[in-house]
């Protein structure tokens, strides 16, 4: 799979390469403002190593926004993303950087404020009843509550930036059915309920980007077949000594995320 999934990877870079090429005299004469905005997944976290300068935000030069502008140009990023935002933080700490001259915003949130790494990390750990009750508690606040606040958050975006194209990039199924995860390795009950959970926040974020009128961009079948425990993965496993990665991309997953990004920018 993962051979298959990086010859796709290759070909579409080249495919973005081909179009940069393309939309050189524009980007010549003039560049357009963008925004990053959102938590670890949108910040790189899994794609090592990070900017020194972003401190606990662990932003990385193979985040999907700038690996978008590399491959691009043509943009000036405003990349405010950080690694434990929550839907609240993007609101109060950087909705500022957003402006009359935003031409493209992208955003990936609500994984904190649905509790996944908690969550995830009580599946690993605890028992099957553990994982089954807070993947039920997070996925019941993830098809409810968060939908309003994902809504109200996007039109926020929209008030404050009325000429961008805003761009969610959505969460992935988190485990393979089988597989070794590395240090630990759930259950096939705990992965199903994982995925499970997974799945209503993926579904919660479509519905409230529904409401809003922005763009949702799904990266359950972009990712599938290769999330974390599958043989080939793009999403890191369990790594007693990286568990900050623990279910986020790998730079090939990243990668992924830049090509969506790339193909629903405008």
């Amino acid at each position: 799979m993962r051979k298959f999934t990086s010859l796709v990877l290759a070909a579409a870079m080249a495919f973005v390469a081909m179009d940069a090429v393309a939309a050189a005299p524009a980007r010549a004469a003039a560049t357009q403002e963008y925004v990053a905005l959102g938590d670890s997944y949108a910040s790189g976290v899994g794609a090592y190593p990070y900017d020194s300068a972003s401190g606990a935000c662990l932003r990385s030069p193979k985040s999907y926004p700038r690996l978008l502008v590399s491959a691009l140009g043509g943009y000036t990023l405003k990349d405010v993303t950080c690694s434990g935002a929550t839907i609240a933080d993007v609101r109060g700490k950087q909705l500022s950087a957003l402006s009359g001259k935003t031409a493209l915003v992208s955003i990936t949130v609500g994984g904190n404020d649905a509790q996944f790494s908690s969550v995830a990390r009580g599946c690993l750990t605890e028992s099957e009843w553990f994982c089954e009750t807070a993947t039920m508690y997070s996925s019941y606040y993830a098809r409810n509550q968060m939908v309003g606040e994902l809504a109200g958050l996007y039109s926020e975006i929209k008030r404050r930036a009325p000429r961008a194209k805003v761009v969610v990039l959505g969460y992935p199924r988190l485990v393979a059915r089988t597989g070794s995860c590395g240090a630990i390795s759930p259950s096939a009950t705990k992965r199903a309920n994982m995925n499970a959970n997974a799945d209503a926040v993926a579904e919660g974020t479509r519905t409230a980007a529904g409401r809003a009128g922005v763009t949702f961009v799904d990266m359950r079948p972009v990712l599938a077949g290769a999330e974390a425990c599958s043989p080939k993965p793009f999403l890191h496993g369990v790594d007693l000594t990286r568990l900050t990665e623990t279910f986020h991309p790998t730079g090939e997953g990243h990668a992924a995320y830049t090509l969506m990004l790339a193909a629903h920018r405008s």
